[in-house]
């Protein structure tokens, strides 16, 4: 062969597969455009307006937020965070690192045509990185709620081709933007399902197929009649007895003498009831979440009706740490957590206002003036130390956080009681928010944890108040904090894994 023939072939240049591209992505932009298609003149235009500056998916966030369910609200903040991780790259690197004209409008219809025409480049979709972003944070969180939210994420993105504002490969390119944002969100704040409890001791507990043996005390402050009317649709035998906060303690009294399982249905401190009624009279607990923040409950992975009545009817459960404070004459139990400090004086105003202006904004209203207010730093000492605090925080069972997401328990028999202390000084607002920033740090200047099996305090003044389970009690002198390791036994479905 002679050595000057070349048979090599010339690969196309970037810029001709570039080309290439884009003549194919005009295709299919003038395909979709001479196509008819049928119903979508009224409603994709109006859609595809609708979800500008993400208006659409807030509403559907709130839509979410409002069905009262602990999912529903963890999938509305979930998309939401994802929607706003899309928008935040879309904003600083897709659109200024490629600076793609609109389509040209001719090949479209009037009638699809958006009355006000987008400014931007045209390449990623901004909303197609939203929709998508928003549909699968939900989707992470609650399948079944990503079920309703994804036809209408499919819609937006589809509307952004039909009303002429975007070629296809712009949208499928946001679409892949925002599936991606709302998975990186989930690889920073796990889901619920991802977050597998460690093995917890199991009970058996009484099987009841039918309910009976069962009685629930519901206490009715807590809008929980809807709730227990549900339990009884699958515990058709199980007795409920509906009641005022004042009577829920005599009520529980009552029916622990003639229950074989005992039941409840309320906030954090009516649970907190009667855990203490079914500890004294040796029962099972049964709990249904019926107040505001349900935090034993949701961390037990108890979140409605679903999940205890499959539990009850199985026989399925737990035996849960409980954690006990004394204190002089005061004396008492907690599942969630006891504090010293700013928080005791958060529940009373959040007490104080709840019944005017409703549970959550009753929280905030209460942070804001408790934080304000011209206050003085609690002095006890703990660990051999005698230092001012704004807060002690005492949890039975160790928190885990995800940076600022709430904190949860994953496993409620550690035999360990969560320590924060949040150390005193001028500006107590400031050293609680750096306290939440840091979350588990050990080593802040305005925060410290550890883990410890039992805790006691002494040198607390007279008059302190003391919260525990939303309950607010006052103290003085010496205070001994201990473990019940598993001395509860609950109804809890087992995890299918």
């Amino acid at each position: 062969m002679s050595p000057d023939v070349d048979l090599t072939v010339p690969l196309p240049g970037r810029h001709v597969l570039r080309d290439r591209l884009m003549a194919l992505d005009c295709r299919l932009f003038e395909f979709a455009a001479e196509r008819d298609w049928p119903a979508a003149e009224p409603v994709l235009p109006r859609l595809s307006r609708s979800a500008n500056h993400g208006v659409l998916w807030f509403a559907t966030a709130a839509a979410l937020a409002a069905s009262r369910t602990p999912r529903g609200r963890r999938a509305a903040a979930r998309g939401l965070a994802s929607l706003s991780l899309a928008s935040l790259t879309i904003n600083t690197l897709g659109k200024r690192s490629v600076r793609r004209t609109r389509p040209v409008l001719d090949p479209v219809p009037l009638a699809r045509q958006l009355k006000r025409q987008p400014i931007t480049t045209s390449f990623p979709s901004g909303h197609s990185a939203s929709a998508v972003a928003f549909a699968t944070g939900v989707a992470l969180e609650s399948p079944s709620w990503g079920a309703v939210v994804a036809p209408v994420a499919f819609s937006v993105v589809m509307s952004r081709v039909y009303t002429g504002v975007h070629f296809p490969s712009d949208v499928l390119a946001g679409a892949a933007l925002g599936a991606g944002a709302a998975f990186a969100v989930r690889g920073l704040v796990p889901t619920r399902t991802r977050l597998v409890p460690p093995a917890r001791p199991r009970a058996d507990l009484p099987a009841l197929p039918d309910g009976e043996g069962l009685i629930v005390v519901a206490n009715t402050a807590s809008g929980s009649a809807d709730r227990v009317r549900t339990l009884q649709d699958g515990l058709p035998l199980a007795e409920v007895v509906e009641c005022e906060p004042a009577d829920v303690r005599d009520e529980l009294e009552k029916a622990a003498v003639r229950a074989r399982v005992l039941g409840v249905c309320g906030g954090d401190g009516t649970v907190n009831t009667a855990a203490e009624v079914a500890l004294r009279h040796g029962l099972p607990l049964a709990v249904l979440p019926g107040g505001t923040l349900n935090h034993f409950a949701l961390d037990l992975g108890v979140e409605g009706v679903r999940d205890l009545t499959r539990a009850v009817q199985r026989g399925e459960g737990v035996h849960v740490d409980v954690g006990r404070f004394a204190c002089g004459d005061r004396q008492g139990v907690f599942l969630n957590s006891c504090s010293l400090g700013v928080y005791p004086e958060l529940v009373r105003e959040r007490d104080r206002w709840s019944p005017r202006i409703g549970g959550w904004p009753a929280g905030v209203l209460a942070a804001l003036r408790v934080l304000r207010a011209d206050q003085h730093p609690l002095e006890a000492e703990f660990r051999g130390r005698t230092r001012p605090l704004w807060l002690l925080f005492v949890g039975n069972g160790t928190y885990h956080r995800m940076g600022l997401a709430p904190g949860r328990r994953l496993d409620l028999a550690d035999g360990q009681f969560d320590v924060r202390v949040v150390h005193g000084s001028r500006r107590p607002a400031l050293r609680l928010l750096a306290a939440a920033v840091a979350g588990p740090l050990t080593r802040s200047p305005a925060h410290a944890a550890v883990q410890v099996k039992r805790l006691r305090l002494s040198g607390v003044a007279p008059g302190t108040p003391l919260a525990y389970d939303g309950e607010v009690t006052e103290v003085a002198g010496e205070m001994t904090l201990e473990k019940l390791p598993e001395a509860l036994a609950v109804y809890r479905p087992r995890l299918s894994n």
